[in-house]
Protein backbone atom coordinates (compact mmCIF):
# COMPACT_ATOMS: atom_id res chain seq x y z
CA UNK A 1 0.00 0.00 0.00
CA UNK A 2 1.45 3.44 -1.04
CA UNK A 3 2.50 5.48 1.85
CA UNK A 4 0.35 8.65 2.42
CA UNK A 5 2.59 12.06 2.20
CA UNK A 6 1.98 15.37 4.17
CA UNK A 7 0.51 17.77 1.94
CA UNK A 8 3.28 20.26 3.02
CA UNK A 9 6.13 17.93 2.11
CA UNK A 10 4.02 17.53 -1.15
CA UNK A 11 3.68 20.98 -1.62
CA UNK A 12 7.26 22.26 -0.66
CA UNK A 13 8.78 19.59 -3.29
CA UNK A 14 6.86 20.95 -6.00
CA UNK A 15 7.58 24.39 -5.19
CA UNK A 16 11.43 23.00 -5.13
CA UNK A 17 11.29 21.67 -8.63
CA UNK A 18 9.04 24.87 -10.04
CA UNK A 19 11.80 27.10 -8.99
CA UNK A 20 15.20 25.32 -10.35
CA UNK A 21 12.78 24.12 -13.59
CA UNK A 22 15.36 25.81 -15.75
CA UNK A 23 18.59 24.76 -14.22
CA UNK A 24 17.94 21.17 -15.63
CA UNK A 25 17.55 19.58 -18.78
CA UNK A 26 14.11 18.58 -18.09
CA UNK A 27 11.31 18.19 -16.00
CA UNK A 28 12.66 14.64 -15.51
CA UNK A 29 15.72 15.16 -14.04
CA UNK A 30 14.76 17.92 -12.05
CA UNK A 31 12.45 15.77 -10.24
CA UNK A 32 14.88 12.61 -9.87
CA UNK A 33 17.26 15.15 -7.73
CA UNK A 34 14.41 16.76 -5.43
CA UNK A 35 12.68 13.71 -4.95
CA UNK A 36 16.42 11.97 -3.30
CA UNK A 37 16.50 15.02 -1.50
CA UNK A 38 12.82 15.38 -0.03
CA UNK A 39 12.34 11.64 0.35
CA UNK A 40 9.57 10.99 -1.87
CA UNK A 41 9.23 9.22 -5.56
CA UNK A 42 10.70 10.56 -8.15
CA UNK A 43 7.20 9.60 -10.21
CA UNK A 44 5.24 10.38 -7.98
CA UNK A 45 6.95 14.21 -7.66
CA UNK A 46 6.85 14.25 -11.41
CA UNK A 47 3.35 13.79 -11.46
CA UNK A 48 2.53 16.44 -8.81
CA UNK A 49 4.64 19.01 -10.67
CA UNK A 50 2.43 18.42 -14.08
CA UNK A 51 -0.48 18.65 -11.74
CA UNK A 52 0.72 21.44 -10.51
CA UNK A 53 1.18 23.05 -13.48
CA UNK A 54 -2.48 22.11 -14.88
CA UNK A 55 -3.90 23.62 -12.07
CA UNK A 56 -1.83 26.77 -12.49
CA UNK A 57 -3.35 26.90 -16.20
CA UNK A 58 0.58 25.76 -17.41
CA UNK A 59 -0.23 22.99 -19.21
CA UNK A 60 -3.34 21.46 -20.87
CA UNK A 61 -4.90 18.90 -18.76
CA UNK A 62 -7.95 18.49 -16.21
CA UNK A 63 -7.31 20.55 -13.68
CA UNK A 64 -7.85 19.24 -10.07
CA UNK A 65 -11.10 20.89 -9.51
CA UNK A 66 -12.92 19.57 -12.76
CA UNK A 67 -11.63 16.10 -11.76
CA UNK A 68 -12.82 16.46 -8.14
CA UNK A 69 -16.72 17.60 -9.91
CA UNK A 70 -16.79 14.61 -12.48
CA UNK A 71 -15.62 12.06 -9.67
CA UNK A 72 -18.35 13.70 -7.36
CA UNK A 73 -20.93 13.47 -10.79
CA UNK A 74 -20.11 9.95 -11.31
CA UNK A 75 -20.93 9.12 -8.20
CA UNK A 76 -24.21 11.03 -7.70
CA UNK A 77 -25.27 9.50 -11.34
CA UNK A 78 -24.38 5.95 -10.00
CA UNK A 79 -26.44 6.59 -6.89
CA UNK A 80 -29.17 7.97 -8.95
CA UNK A 81 -29.13 5.06 -10.93
CA UNK A 82 -29.49 2.64 -7.97
CA UNK A 83 -32.34 4.72 -6.87
CA UNK A 84 -33.97 4.21 -9.75
CA UNK A 85 -33.66 0.26 -10.24
CA UNK A 86 -35.08 0.03 -6.87
CA UNK A 87 -37.37 1.98 -7.90
CA UNK A 88 -38.48 0.55 -10.88
CA UNK A 89 -38.60 -3.18 -9.14
CA UNK A 90 -41.13 -1.68 -6.41
CA UNK A 91 -43.24 -0.77 -9.08
CA UNK A 92 -43.44 -4.04 -10.96
CA UNK A 93 -43.70 -5.44 -7.34
CA UNK A 94 -46.34 -3.42 -6.16
CA UNK A 95 -48.06 -3.68 -9.72
CA UNK A 96 -48.54 -7.04 -9.56
CA UNK A 97 -49.90 -6.95 -6.27
CA UNK A 98 -52.33 -4.89 -7.51
CA UNK A 99 -53.41 -7.05 -10.18
CA UNK A 100 -57.40 -8.05 -9.75
CA UNK A 101 -56.51 -11.10 -12.26
CA UNK A 102 -54.14 -12.38 -9.30
CA UNK A 103 -56.67 -12.83 -6.94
Amino acid sequence: MPKKIPEDVRARAVRMVLDHLEEYSSLTAACQIVADRVGVGAESLRRWVRQAQVDAGARDGMTTADSDEMRRLRKENRELKEANAILRDAAVFFAGELDPRRR
